[in-house]
């Protein structure tokens, strides 16, 4: 016995245990000696009976794939303890598969007695929750662990293809002419309402068929056929439909078996509009980029705010699938981006061309590509410099355009900023030679307030318009941070310790009161990291926006090292995703609007270890942005 009181006390966790306690451990283990390459445990299927100190030899851990490849493989040497993370947060059963190597000496520790160590002594209990929480920052690890995705989850998609009607989707209004019409004049027709399909009514109003770009190309063009004959002549039929309350499988159902690219609509015996085949199965597919396809086709204001209602489901979909958080941010980024770059077309159009050259620009997290589902607009507008004469004009005009961009994006549902920085708010929408002052002021006069608050627009990002001007303006600050910028990066380093990741002095997750939920703000836990990535891309001159681009980069410059670089990529983006799994839940499942609070008791305590661990790395960094950036550990 006293051989085994004395190699406890040398290894963890068991070494955090008092004298007498380890007494009383070591009268109840069992030694144990395996054979060469013994199958001790398989993954998630052998129920853990207690825990296993490593005395001799070793113990291999590792995940089979599907392809029965080992991945995560860990070899285990003497001291360590396999079994306590199964036991604690694993429903008991083996989180890896092992096997033991030849010569394998090991203490068995009884699962009653472990759960009894891990009740009476918190910090015994914290080695093994804290061990899982770093395993939980790697990658390969989190996707191995990850349960199976539940069955009705796997198939939302199939569910809404079999459940979902035809009146549920945005179809087109018909557009039409006589079978008398000529057919130069039906191309013209088609051309001023922006159609690829025209209908023909014969002399008792019925729809006797149609004809679409393609009909043009081989019946009147490829053919040299006379322009000015009737269309009757050259249109396409039959004709076919299908009632507004039939389900959409039945429509795709129906093109398929009949070839038709173009499907009416009934209701009550009436024609109500149509569907193309392509914008019916655009409606169904699961690609992203299919989805920001058919938001590129949406037609008017209603229907981009129908196409920004779906996104949340749409999210839900590629989470559930285990797409990672930095992709899903993405795809939010690109349909907003499309939702805006149509708004911006309608308001030229209906204003007139711009009277000057103008890049619109995203800022904050939309800047970095960074959107969830609780998001609000952040946009500017430089323009770029006019003669005295027509200042004024040019001004007006911008002002006029900006507010009708702004108020179009609020409808569709990308909400008017809360801080109200916005291009409908004159002061940011600007000249080049304004918005040069205003960056060289922000720079050379840093105060406090000024760089908590114009933060935002060091991540700024083009997106409609001439690209040079925006070029312009990044080139002039490329060149200012050239000089010493010491006040600048002092006021972004303070400004990245504001927020202070929510751990208690005993390292559990700090909450506040809401109503009767206990929960943390994600945003602002994640905030720091932001921050910091921040200001060490603006000191290194790295004009990525997007926070994952930053560190890349930053990385390669040798700013970060490879394990700085992944403890920040994973805790960020482990961070993102818990983020918009829950917005997606509150509006797909509570229908509220979302926010940011994340309650405990709606995670499990495997991602609540995982947090603490992540608040912690987070933490240290703060800690290395103080030192480094105003020298003190302090603040």
């Amino acid at each position: 016995m006293i051989g085994q009181i004395d190699f406890l006390k040398n290894h963890l966790p068991f070494s955090l245990l008092p004298d007498d306690v380890l007494i009383g451990v070591a009268d109840v283990l069992e030694k144990v000696t395996y054979t060469k390459d013994t199958f001790i445990y398989q993954q998630e299927v052998t129920k853990m009976k207690g825990v296993d100190i490593l005395v001799e030899g070793e113990y291999e851990s590792f995940f089979y794939d599907s392809a029965q490849n080992k991945r995560s493989l860990e070899i285990h040497h003497a001291g360590y303890c396999y079994g306590g993370i199964s036991v604690l947060l694993n429903r008991k059963r083996s989180l890896k598969t092992v096997i033991a190597k030849k010569g394998t000496v090991i203490y068995f520790l009884p699962r009653k007695e472990f759960r009894a160590l891990c009740r009476g002594f918190e910090e015994f209990f914290h080695y093994f929750t804290t061990q899982f929480g770093n395993r939980m920052l790697d990658e390969e690890f989190v996707h191995f662990f990850k349960k199976p995705i539940a069955f009705e989850e796997s198939y939302i998609a199939s569910e809404q293809l079999y459940s979902r009607r035809i009146e549920s989707i945005e179809y087109r209004e018909i557009v039409w002419c006589r079978e008398d019409t000529p057919i130069y004049q039906t191309a013209r027709i088609m051309a001023a309402n922006k159609v690829s399909c025209l209908f023909v009514k014969n002399e008792k109003d019925e729809i006797s068929g149609y004809v679409t770009d393609i009909t043009l190309r081989d019946n009147v063009t490829a053919k040299q056929a006379d322009a000015a004959q009737p269309i009757v002549k050259v249109m396409d039929n039959p004709i076919v439909s299908i009632d507004s309350h039939a389900y959409v499988y039945e429509a795709i159902l129906r093109m398929f078996n009949t070839k038709t690219r173009y499907l009416l609509i009934k209701d009550k015996g009436n024609y109500i509009g149509f569907l193309s085949r392509n914008k019916l199965l655009s409606e169904q597919a699961e690609s992203p980029l299919v989805f920001i396809q058919s938001v590129k086709q949406a037609r008017s204001t209603e229907e981009l705010q129908r196409k920004w209602n779906q996104v949340p489901k749409f999210v839900t979909q590629l989470l559930t699938k285990g797409v990672h958080a930095e992709i899903v941010n993405q795809v939010i980024t690109t349909i907003a981006d499309t939702i805006s770059l149509k708004v911006i077309d309608n308001a030229i159009a209906e204003i007139g061309q711009p009277p000057a050259k103008f890049a619109f620009m995203v800022l904050g997290s939309e800047g970095r590509k960074e959107q969830t589902l609780k998001t609000d607009q952040d946009n500017a507008i430089i323009y770029e410099d006019k003669a005295n004469e027509h200042r004024e004009e040019v001004r007006e005009y911008f002002l006029r355009f900006a507010d009708m961009v702004s108020t179009s994006l609020d409808f569709v549902g990308i909400s008017f900023c809360t801080g109200d920085y916005m291009a409908k708010n004159p002061k940011w929408t600007h000249s080049l030679s304004h918005w040069k002052r205003n960056y060289e002021s922000w720079m050379s006069d840093s105060l406090p307030e000024t760089v908590i608050q114009f933060s935002t627009f060091f991540d700024c990002r083009f997106i409609y318009g001439d690209k040079s001007i925006f070029d312009e303006l990044q080139q002039f600050i490329d060149s200012a941070l050239e000089n010493p910028m010491q006040k600048l990066f002092f006021f972004m380093a303070k400004n990245a310790l504001q927020y202070e990741p929510p751990l208690t002095f005993f390292k559990s997750i700090k909450t506040v009161t809401k109503g009767d939920r206990e929960v943390f703000d994600i945003k602002k836990t994640m905030t720091p990291i932001v921050d910091l990535v921040r200001v060490y891309a603006l000191r290194n001159r790295v004009f990525e926006v997007n926070t994952g681009e930053r560190l890349k980069v930053l990385c390669e410059k040798g700013v970060f090292t490879e394990k700085e670089y992944h403890e920040l990529m994973q805790s960020y983006y482990y961070l993102m995703g818990m983020r918009l799994r829950s917005q997606a839940r509150q509006i797909a499942q509570d229908h509220t609007e979302p926010d940011n609070d994340i309650d405990l008791k709606s995670i499990t305590k495997i991602e609540q270890v995982t947090l603490v661990e992540i608040f912690k790395t987070i933490r240290d960094f703060q800690s290395k942005i103080r030192l480094e950036f105003t020298n003190t550990i302090f603040g």
